[in-house]
C-alpha cells in the first residue's frame, strides 16, 4: 500500500478511497499494524486495551458498499477511530480502567459509538485511561501493567484520564478519538500530546452508555489531530439524545454543520481576554508562560483584541474544587447496577475484593462510605458556589465584552510518570469544569525535551461555533503540530 497513514486526516482517507488509491480494510490493517508495532513493542505506548477482532470485516462491508454505490455511507466512512474504555462499545470489554470489570461485555453500543457507526466510521479499539477517571496528570490504572507513555518522551505523562485516547491519536493509532472531560480529561491529555480536543458545553454530546464520574460536570468529546477533524467529529456525535435527558438542553443550539466555522480568518475582530490570575508568575513555568505570551503575539497578528490582563474581581472566590465523592460513589455504582450479575454492584465489593491499582487506593477507600449526594452538604454548597462562580464570571465576561478567555491547558509541562505530589502540576482545567463552560484546545508549542503545551479558548455555554474559529484561525497561523518521533511510518 503506498497510502502513509501517519497523520493523515478524514479528507486525505476518503478523497483515497474515493479516487482508488486505497481500501478500508487496507487503512485499517496500517491502524493496527502501527499498534502491533508500538502499543507493546518498540517505545511501547501502552495506549490500547483492546482492538475491535471485527474491524477488518467492517472496513470489508464499506469497501463493497462504496464499489456497489460509489458513495461514501456516511460523513466518517472508513475512518478508524479509538474509543475511550469508559463508553460502551457492542462486543468490545469496557472496563473503565478497573480489574474489577475485566470480562465485562456490553451488548449494546453507548449513544456515541452508535452515532458513529451510523457515520461509517470504524471502531478501532478500546483506549486505555485512569482508573475511575481518576487521575488528571498520568494514566494508570489496574487493567493494564504499567503507565500509559507519552510518544514524544515516553519517560512523560500522557495526561488522565482520556491519556490513552492521547498518545493513541497523536501516535497514529487512530485517526480520530473519543474522550471524556470531567476535570480536564480531554484537555490535560490533548495539551501533552499535541491535539486539538473540546470539552463541550455541558450535555451537548451524550453520556448514555459511558462510565460517569460526576454528573454535574461529565462530558463527552472529540480528540484529534486538528481542529477541522475535530469539528467532523463534533458534527457527529453532537445531539440530543432520550437515553441522556440532560441533552435536551442543547435543542436549537446546534449548528447544520460546525465545519463552517474553519475559517482561516476566524480569530479577526473577536475579543479575548486572558486569565493571568489562574497561573501567576510564582506558580508556572516560565517556558510554557512564553509559549502563552508568543500565542497572545500570534493572535494579535491575526486580527484578535487581547485584553491582558483580563480581571475577574471575584476570582479568589471561587478555588478549584474537586468532585464530590458522594457524585463520585454513584457514578461508579450506576454503572456498575447495568453490568450482568457476576460483576459487582458496589464500590465497597471492587475494594473488599481489592480489585484496583495501588495509586488510587486511598482516594477510592475515602469515597466508599460516602453518602447520596442528596444528603450530602458538599454537593449542595458545591453547587451554590458554581452557581455564584458563572455569574461572577459572566459579569467580568461581559464588562470587558469579551468572546472568549484564554489560558493555558496547564502552568507545567507534562510531568514525569510517577511524579504524583512531589513537582507542580499547574492544570487550570478546574476553571471552565467549575463553571460547565466549553472550551477548545489547540497545541501552542513544546518546551524541555520535546514536551507539548496546548492553549484553552473558554467560552460562554454554546460557543462552539465561535470557539471553533478562534482555535482554527490560531492553528492555521501557527502549525504547531508535528508528529512525534518515537512512531515512525513503518517500513
Amino acid at each position: 500500500m503506498t497510502f502513509q497513514v501517519v497523520e493523515a486526516t478524514i479528507a486525505d482517507i476518503q478523497a483515497a478511497y474515493l479516487e482508488g488509491k486505497t481500501s478500508a480494510r487496507e487503512v485499517t490493517q496500517a491502524h493496527l499494524d502501527r499498534i502491533a508495532a508500538y502499543d507493546r513493542k518498540g517505545p511501547a505506548l501502552g495506549a490500547i486495551v483492546v482492538t475491535n477482532e471485527k474491524a477488518l470485516a467492517d472496513a470489508d462491508a464499506l469497501d463493497a458498499q462504496l464499489k456497489a454505490t460509489g458513495k461514501l455511507v456516511g460523513p466518517m466512512h472508513g475512518i478508524p477511530v479509538l474509543v475511550k474504555d469508559n463508553f460502551d462499545v457492542a462486543g468490545l470489554q469496557t472496563t473503565g480502567g478497573s480489574s474489577s470489570l475485566i470480562g465485562w461485555v456490553p451488548s449494546v453500543d453507548s449513544t456515541l459509538v452508535a452515532k458513529l457507526r451510523a457515520a461509517g466510521a470504524i471502531i478501532l479499539a478500546k483506549s486505555t485511561m485512569s482508573e475511575w477517571a481518576r487521575g488528571g496528570f498520568d494514566n494508570i490504572n489496574s487493567v493494564l501493567p504499567g503507565f500509559c507513555r507519552n510518544p514524544y518522551n515516553t519517560a512523560y505523562a500522557t495526561g488522565g484520564s482520556s491519556g490513552g485516547t492521547g498518545a493513541g491519536i497523536a501516535a497514529s493509532f487512530g485517526v480520530v478519538g473519543l474522550g471524556s472531560d470531567t476535570f480536564g480529561s480531554i484537555r490535560n491529555p490533548s495539551s501533552n500530546n499535541a491535539l486539538a480536543g473540546l470539552r463541550p458545553s455541558w450535555a451537548l454530546c451524550s453520556r448514555a452508555g459511558m462510565v460517569g464520574l460526576y454528573d454535574g460536570r461529565d462530558t463527552s468529546g472529540p480528540m484529534c489531530r486538528n481542529v477541522t477533524d475535530l469539528a467532523k467529529l463534533l458534527d457527529v456525535i453532537a445531539g440530543v439524545d432520550a437515553a441522556d435527558p440532560a441533552t435536551a438542553g442543547a435543542e436549537g443550539k446546534i449548528p447544520p454543520t460546525y465545519t463552517a466555522f474553519l475559517k482561516s480568518d476566524g480569530a479577526r475582530g473577536k475579543r479575548i481576554g486572558v486569565l493571568r490570575q489562574a497561573f501567576r508568575p510564582g506558580a508556572s513555568d516560565p517556558n510554557v508562560v512564553a509559549l502563552l505570551d508568543k500565542a497572545i503575539e500570534d493572535l494579535r497578528k491575526a486580527g484578535t483584541e487581547v485584553v491582558d490582563p483580563f480581571i475577574v474581581p471575584e476570582f479568589k472566590e471561587f478555588p478549584p474544587q474537586s468532585h464530590p465523592l458522594s457524585e463520585v460513589k454513584a457514578a461508579i455504582e450506576r454503572y456498575l447496577a447495568k453490568t450482568s450479575a457476576e460483576f459487582p454492584k458496589a464500590l465497597a465489593d471492587v475494594m473488599a475484593a481489592e480489585k484496583f491499582h495501588p495509586i488510587h487506593e486511598v482516594s477510592l477507600r475515602a469515597t466508599v462510605p460516602a453518602p447520596s449526594p442528596r444528603e450530602d452538604p458538599v454537593v449542595h454548597k458545591l453547587e451554590a458556589d458554581e452557581a455564584r462562580m458563572r455569574i461572577a464570571y459572566l459579569k467580568a465576561m461581559d464588562a470587558e465584552k469579551l468572546d472568549a478567555m484564554l489560558l493555558p491547558v496547564a502552568a507545567y509541562a507534562p510531568k514525569l510518570n510517577g511524579d504524583r505530589n512531589t513537582t507542580p502540576a499547574g492544570a487550570l482545567t478546574w476553571v471552565a469544569s467549575g463553571l460547565h463552560w466549553p472550551v477548545a484546545v489547540v497545541p501552542m508549542g513544546y518546551t524541555g525535551e520535546d514536551l507539548p503545551s496546548g492553549l484553552q479558548f473558554v467560552g460562554r455555554p454554546w460557543t462552539e461555533p465561535t470557539l471553533i474559529e478562534l482555535a482554527y484561525a490560531y492553528e492555521q497561523a501557527t502549525h504547531h503540530r508535528k508528529p512525534p518521533s518515537t512512531v515512525p511510518p513503518l517500513k
